[in-house]
């Protein structure tokens, strides 16, 4: 899929200017360090960009901040459209992520471990008719 130079260039942008809690939950889940998972950051799934995600487990995670109070519907739409692709979407405010991370982060490995992963077929042998 080929994406507008403009989704990528915004998304760059947001991952050069992170905000305080987006960088501090980023230095938390950076580099597989957070229950073993790769998360990327400001991640294009067309048309949307999402402040984390785990694209193995297609979980997504968002930080909001006071911007969002009025961008109720938008984020519902945007939510049900990702959620028709198969992910599923955990919310906090930016002060939550300031103030409890410890709690977030608790939130987020509960996430991770109801997370069925994706299914792989099984071993060669198993599962098949004679």
């Amino acid at each position: 899929m080929r994406l507008e130079p403009t989704l990528k260039e915004r998304a760059k942008q947001m991952r050069a200017n992170p905000t305080r809690p987006e960088l501090n939950l980023w230095l938390e889940l950076r580099a597989n360090r957070f229950e073993n998972q790769q998360f990327t950051r400001q991640t294009i799934i067309a048309p949307y960009i999402v402040d984390f995600a785990s694209k193995a487990v297609k979980l997504i995670i968002e930080v909001d901040g006071d911007t969002h109070s009025d961008k109720t519907r938008y984020d519902a739409d945007r939510t049900k459209f990702l959620e028709s692709l198969g992910y599923r979407m955990i919310r906090f405010t930016n002060h939550e992520v300031l103030m409890n991370m410890e709690g977030v982060l608790t939130a987020i490995a509960e996430a991770l471990n109801a997370s069925p992963l994706s299914p792989t077929l099984p071993p060669r042998g198993e599962g098949e008719t004679p």
